[in-house]
């Protein structure tokens, strides 16, 4: 019986850096104008986890950088900065934002 319950503990054990690119990965998409995120040229821009990986979102111990592709009709500079608030009030971080391309 105890070895269940281990299990089921080791289930419920939170990742709190996938469950924050995860969150960040959520905040970013959410943000207007943000057409998707990117993984970079070969798509090495990820937080990788177990079994997963979130791609578009790098966390690391001392900052986040955020790859995305923009709407053409959306203010730029604008978009970055909105994305760049929001992360860093989330995470605390210093962030980086990389706008890798501009959906027609």
């Amino acid at each position: 019986m105890s070895g269940d319950h281990a299990e089921e503990s080791a289930d419920r054990i939170i990742d709190p850096v996938g469950q924050t690119a995860e969150d960040v990965a959520v905040l970013v998409r959410g943000v207007p104008g943000v057409q998707r995120l990117h993984g970079g040229l070969f798509g090495e821009v990820a937080t990788y986890l177990p079994g997963r990986r979130v791609s578009g979102i790098r966390i690391a111990a001392d900052r986040v950088e955020v790859h995305v592709v923009l709407d053409a009709n959306v203010p730029i500079r604008m978009t970055a900065e909105r994305i760049h608030a929001l992360v860093h009030a989330a995470t605390r971080l210093p962030v980086h934002v990389v706008v890798e391309d501009i959906a027609a």
